[in-house]
């Protein structure tokens, strides 16, 4: 049970860290419109998984984000073993956040039933 408090604390800061990193210290265009949205931290603190959602819906800039997180991992674990006090920085992945879009989505599939039941 601590330990499961630990790695939330732990991913917690992390996302906060690595979301001060991005509009600071990347300066990388593709990941100027990056948001991280959440942060899963594994229960032995080895792996951090940052899900993250961009503005636009187009797949090019949806690897052009992935691809500019990914040069940038190296930039984002050095800065955090700055910042965190961990004995062993977690190995970082960035994943897309697709709820966002899901949620939309389901939005506008309700909108049509809505705009159906009206006629």
């Amino acid at each position: 049970m601590a330990n499961a408090q630990r790695a939330g604390r732990l991913a917690q800061e992390i996302q906060k860290d690595v979301t001060d990193l991005i509009l600071k210290r990347v300066n990388d265009p593709r990941v100027q419109d990056v948001t991280v949205t959440s942060v899963d931290v594994t229960g032995d603190l080895q792996i951090a998984t940052i899900y993250y959602s961009i503005l636009s819906d187009l797949a090019s800039d949806r690897k052009k984000a992935q691809a500019g997180l990914e040069a940038a991992t190296g930039l984002i674990r050095r800065e955090l073993g700055a910042r965190l006090t961990v004995y062993k920085i977690p190995e970082l992945h960035f994943s897309l956040d697709n709820s966002i879009q899901y949620g939309d989505h389901i939005e506008a599939l309700i909108r049509q039933l809505h705009q159906k039941e009206g006629k």
